[in-house]
């Protein structure tokens, strides 16, 4: 059991039956009235944001979470299959705790967060990037570059992204995961 004294960016907490990521914080002390604390939470399960203030000294129930190493194996009717690179077990996970799931390719490594004391699974977070390459896409017109001009790809993975015109298939691209846009062409 915490205080609003030990608030501090990262703290994970158990507040209204889930499990919140503290995103920033700030000491308020008016000049009439109790001080208070306003924070911005960020829920670990479905990564909603919400600002929530507490009273000065209010007791919080902070939760110990660990980031873990799993590779991303295959996926059927159970869910995405995931095996721990330390001890080999395989879980299956559902693809509500997934970010993207679109942009998962087999073998690549990502972090699942866990609850340490109850050793249950939370969410998996995508790297910030992929590389993956283009399976099909129409041709480009030579010259037109004028402007910044995108055309639809799709991936090794089957997601569908937006590309420039000087991309054609069996090129290889790097993906921001979080909102599936084109970065750069990757060597």
């Amino acid at each position: 059991m915490a205080s609003t004294a030990d608030i501090r960016n990262g703290l994970c907490i158990e507040y209204n039956n889930d499990i919140y990521q503290i995103v920033e914080f700030q000491h308020v002390k008016p000049g009439k009235g109790a001080a208070f604390v306003r924070t911005k939470l960020k829920s670990v399960t479905n990564g909603r944001v919400i600002d929530n203030t507490f009273p000065s000294g209010h007791k919080i129930t902070d939760v110990r979470i660990e980031r873990r190493k799993f590779q991303f194996l295959y996926k059927d009717d159970m869910g995405h299959h995931f095996m721990n690179t330390e001890t080999y077990e395989q879980m299956p996970m559902p693809e509500s705790a997934i970010d993207n799931p679109q942009f998962l390719k087999e073998g690549m490594e990502v972090d699942i967060l866990y609850h340490a004391e109850k050793e249950i699974p939370l969410v998996m977070e995508m790297p910030p990037n992929v590389v993956m390459e283009v399976t099909y896409t129409e041709p480009g017109l030579k010259g037109d570059t004028a402007t910044n001009a995108m055309k639809p790809a799709t991936v090794e993975s089957g997601a569908e992204i937006k590309v420039p015109l000087f991309i054609n298939q069996g090129d290889l691209v790097r993906i921001d995961t979080a909102t599936g846009d084109y970065l750069e062409r990757a060597k």
